[in-house]
């Protein structure tokens, strides 16, 4: 797997282009830009040009457009184009951030101003939005004002895909992407020079819970290149904090990044605030962490009815469990069997990272705890027959056997085979917790078979069914596939896009699976309900490494209590009355979305559903939340007239239809795709493709273009038309010769080439 994406080398080199680009504009007397990372050459670290808060930037494929909105500097003109284009981060000249965190997710809304300030007037070009989001974001919805000469504003809307054809007609493909799993960016076409633009992006984001905490980090570095040039600029940064746990113990602090001034305090709410006017832009992240409190395991029942617009008119319910003090409830022995992809594609800094979580998660086990290892590429390789007692003799054992048996250049994968020899090795367990423990990056064709089997070997197991925790890398394994197989074996999934943070979440998910403290979780249903849906349909164990929320529907009267029964690790039955409260200060449409798409979704692929994937679209549409059956479009409008609330997709289609006759003056469309991961690529895993190795790269031009167009060596050439030159007033040293033949060289147009070579011979 590449440690970063081509997509995002290009963004790197084309923001540090972009930087010395900008070196043209003329500020006035006695001002000039921060000078800090301007002077940076493009052998750099170019990572650290990628966004680290929400930033946007100017996209100049023209250099000579380039300049000062208020004060032409009258720079020499620049023949040439940027291929791809640089990019200008804008100036920012002010930011607020609110974060409300409800039980385990976060929902943040960010706002910025940004100046257009390095466009002349006059001229226009696109605006790129980056949105950089913390774990597991989701886009939720964009506002754009432009202050311009005819202001304009954009809104989001979400639209099912195949209602999205028409818009793909009529909008730029891609004008909205994912930069890195974690950053999004979007376009905003023709900005004019000199126009503020103001931004505001709503996202949700996972609340990770480590050491009985749940841990808030929001992206909110700024660089100092976007610090507006001027002496006399205001600069006020503001974030609004709040929390609501949703139970009913106190909450307690314990870190925060930033100096928050508390305004309110309840039970299970808190409410923070921090605003300054500052000299540059806060240059850390938002982190804060906090603690729900209890002694021992403690647990409830909120209820709350379906908004107005709600297709679906059951009541809705969340029933939480929190594992208490780790001092107080014991642990389970733990089998675990891991099951390694060991294929071509995983090979090199994957398999090492995997290679090391892996130990570190043996490293962990009581020497009473058992274990056993299978790696996979066409065929399986099982460390033992029998599971092993994680002594220190057998853990160095399986580390030099670990160390001879992942280099590989087998290319294929099957899952199936290992799956079934690790059900086998946890089949008489009785006093412990089995565990399956299956990582792998790539797709298969029986996957479907899989779950079905792995279903069966469940049903007819022994008296304690393994849990199936499952760990995806990359985008070329079937991630929907990996959450129902966690599903069906009453685990956990997760997954990274990184090989860097392979060691981190695999850790992680491993503290999660062998910390289980209540075990064959049921709750009992009430009888006098009409229906009852629960997402998951098979409840997980509870454990120390993570708080267990789940969600429903129902139809009927629910009762004040509910009982939950569970097995502790001492084999003795745990029985315990949840009360039941109505919500009336959070919104269940916000908090239990996301987990319901992602469930509805497994299902809707391991049934191929259409019924399910409508109800999918549904909810996305109702709810804001992306899906892999929804897209996100922008809508335009020129005047001061913004898009009405709430929109109806006939009007979205009748806009469409003004757009294909012709009618652009008061509406248009920008589409910014489908923001789902996909169902995996089987054509990637058949060539052993590692993530990210296939993307096209764009052409390298720009950096020798706009090197040549800010470098001092120049030279007058009145003779040359021609849009690769560059006309200057200067003179041309032998390193310019050398760049300027090399890019004439590089371009495929016989002319441009002739031309330039006709005035590199007069030197």
């Amino acid at each position: 797997m590449a440690e970063k994406s081509v997509i995002a080398d290009e963004f790197s080199s084309s923001v540090s282009c972009g930087l010395m680009l900008s070196k043209r504009i003329y500020y006035g007397k006695g001002a000039s830009p921060t000078p800090a990372l301007m002077s940076r050459s493009l052998s750099s670290t170019e990572s650290c040009y990628l966004p680290t808060a929400v930033m946007a930037y100017a996209v100049v494929s023209e250099p000579s457009v380039v300049d000062n909105p208020d004060v032409p500097s009258y720079q020499p003109y620049v023949h040439g184009r940027c291929e791809p284009p640089a990019l200008i981060p804008l100036h920012m000249h002010e930011v607020s951030m609110e974060v409300d965190c409800w039980m385990d997710t976060a929902f943040v809304t960010a706002s910025g101003a940004w100046r257009v300030h390095c466009i002349m007037a006059g001229r226009r070009c696109d605006c790129r939005v980056a949105v950089p989001m913390g774990e597991q974001g989701s886009i939720l919805g964009v506002e754009v004002d432009i202050s311009e000469t005819e202001k304009s504003s954009y809104n989001s809307k979400w639209v099912t895909l195949a209602d999205s054809k028409d818009m793909e007609k009529v909008a730029k493909s891609g004008d909205g992407f994912f930069l890195t799993p974690h950053i999004y960016t979007f376009r905003i076409p023709q900005v004019e020079g000199g126009s503020y633009v103001s931004i505001k992006v709503c996202w949700s984001q996972k609340l990770p819970y480590k050491d009985g905490q749940f841990c808030l980090t929001v992206p909110f570095s700024f660089p100092t290149y976007v610090i507006p040039v001027g002496k006399k600029i205001p600069k006020r940064e503001k974030i609004q904090l709040n929390v609501n746990s949703g139970s009913g113990t106190e909450l307690m602090i314990q870190c925060s990044s930033h100096p928050l001034k508390e305004l309110s305090r309840e039970v299970r709410k808190l409410s923070f605030v921090y605003e300054a006017e500052v000299p540059a832009w806060s240059t850390s992240d938002l982190d804060f962490a906090y603690t729900v409190t209890s002694s021992d395991l403690f647990g409830g029942v909120l209820l709350q009815s379906p908004a107005l617009r709600d297709f679906d008119e059951r009541e809705m319910f969340c029933l939480y469990l929190f594992p208490g003090n780790k001092q107080i409830r014991r642990v389970f022995r733990r089998e675990v069997v891991f099951v390694v992809d060991i294929s071509q594609s995983m090979q090199g800094l994957p398999i090492e990272n995997v290679k090391n979580a892996l130990l570190a998660s043996l490293s962990k086990l009581n020497p009473q705890d058992s274990f056993n290892i299978i790696t996979f590429n066409s065929e399986s390789n099982l460390f033992s027959p029998t599971m092993v007692l994680a002594t220190h003799g057998s853990i160095l054992k399986a580390t030099q056997w670990l160390s001879s048996n992942i280099l590989t250049t087998d290319g294929g994968t099957n899952i199936m085979q290992p799956l079934k020899q690790a059900m086998k090795l946890l089949s008489d367990t009785s006093e412990s917790i089995p565990l399956v423990f299956l990582i792998t990056d790539g797709s298969v064709e029986d996957e479907r078979e899989i779950c079905n089997v792995v279903k069966g070997c469940l049903t007819s197991g022994g008296s304690v069914s393994p849990r199936i925790f499952t760990f995806g890398i990359g985008l070329y394994c079937n991630h929907y596939f990996l959450q129902m197989l966690a599903q069906i074996g009453r685990g956990h999934y997760d997954c990274t896009y990184n090989a860097d943070n392979i060691e981190l979440r695999m850790e992680r998910l491993f503290t999660t699976a062998s910390s289980v403290v209540l075990a064959d979780i049921t709750m009992n249903i009430p009888e006098n309900l009409d229906s009852l849906e629960l997402f998951p349909s098979r409840i997980p164990d509870l454990s120390f490494g993570s708080p267990l929320i789940m969600s429903g529907r129902y139809k009927g009267d629910f009762p004040d209590t509910i009982k939950v029964k569970g097995r502790l690790a001492d084999m003795s039955t745990f029985i315990m009355d949840l009360k039941v409260q109505n919500a009336k200060d959070m919104s269940f449409d916000r908090i239990l979305t996301r987990r319901q798409i992602d469930i509805l979704t497994c299902h809707a692929w391991l049934s191929e559903s259409k019924e399910l994937e409508d109800k999918v679209a549904k909810i996305s549409l109702q709810t804001s939340f992306p899906s892999e059956y929804t897209c996100l479009i922008l809508l335009q409008t020129d005047s001061e007239k913004k898009v009405p609330e709430p929109m109806l997709l006939q009007e979205i289609f009748n806009k469409i239809s003004l757009l294909k006759k012709g009618d652009s003056k008061t509406q248009k469309l920008v589409s910014l795709g489908c923001l789902g991961v996909g169902f995996g690529n089987l054509t990637a895993t058949a060539k052993n493709i590692p993530p990210g190795a296939n993307e096209p790269k764009s052409p390298e031009g720009a950096e020798i273009l706009v090197n040549a167009a800010t470098n001092c060596c120049s030279l007058v050439l009145d003779r040359c038309c021609c849009m690769c030159c560059i006309q200057t007033l200067s003179y041309m040293n032998n390193q310019c010769y050398i760049v300027l033949t090399q890019l004439c060289t590089a371009l495929a147009c016989c002319e441009c080439i002739n031309c330039c070579y006709e005035l590199c011979e007069c030197f």
